[in-house]
């Protein structure tokens, strides 16, 4: 069920609560480390739902760096690929966490565009393990992809999926913030 549906352009923008790894979207944006083989959190839970053949590809990957992202096969996934980002770890803000942040979600969407996906959903990038401030976060989310969508025509639908509500109402802030009534 969507908190908040906002219409920006020509794409729908979602906050949700829900399990990113049931989505049926063409991609899910996985919050990686830079192995990109898998670990805990939202990564854990999408490396297990997409079996072994995920890990396999990413070996293929060599890793990526922080406020990079690459594109594998979703595998048993409903998602058709996964676009794997690294976040940055929270350092109190001194290591250019906010540009780090910023990068994810705009390499993720050059992605999109690269590969001609229409839908795609995005966790609380760096907002667990790695301590990155949810309201903070949620505000560079908002504000990076929907300055991105102009530059990526193929996406019809961007999902902001949370896994609880705190999480779900600091995106629905932000997107309010960042979006206009009018573009309902």
């Amino acid at each position: 069920m969507s908190m908040l549906t906002r219409r920006i352009g020509g794409a729908q923008l979602d906050v949700i609560v829900a399990d990113i790894t049931t989505l049926g979207v063409d991609a899910i944006v996985n919050a990686a480390n830079t192995s990109l083989l898998g670990g805990g959190g939202v990564d854990g839970a999408i490396h297990r739902a997409a079996g072994p053949d995920l890990v396999a590809e990413c070996r293929m990957l060599h890793g990526c760096k922080t406020g990079d992202a690459k594109i594998t096969k979703g595998y048993r996934l409903k998602a058709a690929h996964v676009i794997h980002t690294v976040g940055p770890v929270w350092n109190a803000g001194t290591l250019g966490e906010d540009d780090l942040l910023a990068s994810c979600y705009r390499r993720s969407m050059e992605l999109c565009a690269k590969h001609a996906l229409t839908s795609v959903a995005f966790p609380a990038i760096s907002t667990g393990i790695f301590c990155f401030p949810a309201d903070r976060a949620a505000d560079i989310a908002m504000r990076t992809t929907i300055e991105a969508l102009p530059a990526t025509p193929s996406v019809a639908r961007v999902i902001f999926c949370c896994f609880s509500e705190p999480s779900a109402n600091v995106h629905v802030e932000a997107l309010l913030r960042h979006s206009s009534p009018c573009n309902d």
